[in-house]
């Protein structure tokens, strides 16, 4: 049953990750989820780990397989934002995103790969965001690290795609979230208008998407970038 396989989200505390992570466990996945603080939700286990620090990724994974089994399917959703515009950033303000959303992508997509090699089984699933295509003012930082995982995701698949190993980009538009919530009013009224939807997501919207090319019915599909994002980014 593909329902029965080992699930790991980053980020599975809050947000998106939060709402995938509880869409997993509602198809009966075995889910952990990694957490620098707090806890994932019901029914999964949270494990401590930072996305910038290989040796308690590999801890976080040591621990996930003795008490799950290998991981199976990974969605690498931990990400931050640092947001200013291009002269006002520092290279710690660049540096500090870049790290955390592809370098952490790297790292943990690394870690899972040598368990999904031996099962000749994976499904990789990159969170990444409408602004990695579509651009954003005060976001450079956010948006490169983004757009990124496009070019990981597919060398990822031209390396492992003969082995049963997908993956896949899914990028939302706005979501609420936490982190949409802190932008300005006139900010997101003036994203509402360009969204052919005429809203923001659910996060559960997005979840039923990861959730999808998890399972058997998106095994031939690989390298792909799924908008989840009401039409914002069409053609980006």
């Amino acid at each position: 049953m593909s329902s029965e396989r080992v699930v790991l989200v980053t980020g599975g505390n809050r947000g998106i990750g939060r709402a995938i992570a509880e869409r997993f466990v509602r198809d009966g996945y075995r889910v952990a989820v990694t957490a620098r603080s707090g806890e994932g939700p019901d029914g999964t286990l949270t494990v401590r780990a930072d996305v910038t620090d290989s040796a308690s990724l590999d801890a976080a994974f040591t621990e996930v397989e003795q008490q799950l089994g290998p991981v199976e399917v990974l969605v690498a959703n931990a990400g931050i934002t640092k947001d200013t515009l291009l002269l006002r950033m520092s290279e710690d303000d660049f540096d500090s995103v870049v790290a955390t959303n592809l370098g952490g992508s790297f790292r943990v997509v690394k870690r899972a790969s040598k368990g999904m090699l031996r099962a000749r089984f994976g499904r990789i699933i990159l969170i990444s965001s409408v602004v990695g295509l579509y651009g954003s003012a005060g976001q450079a930082n956010y948006a490169a690290s983004k757009s990124a995982l496009v070019g990981f995701a597919r060398s990822i698949t031209r390396e492992l795609g003969g082995r049963g190993i997908t993956a896949n980009v899914v990028a939302p538009g706005f979501i609420e979230t936490d982190m949409t919530a802190e932008l300005p009013e006139e900010t997101q009224a003036q994203y509402k208008a360009n969204i052919p939807a005429g809203r923001f997501a659910t996060a559960d919207e997005v979840a039923g998407v990861v959730t999808w090319l998890a399972g058997d019915d998106a095994g031939y599909i690989s390298g792909a970038v799924i908008p989840v994002d009401g039409g914002l980014g069409m053609g980006h």
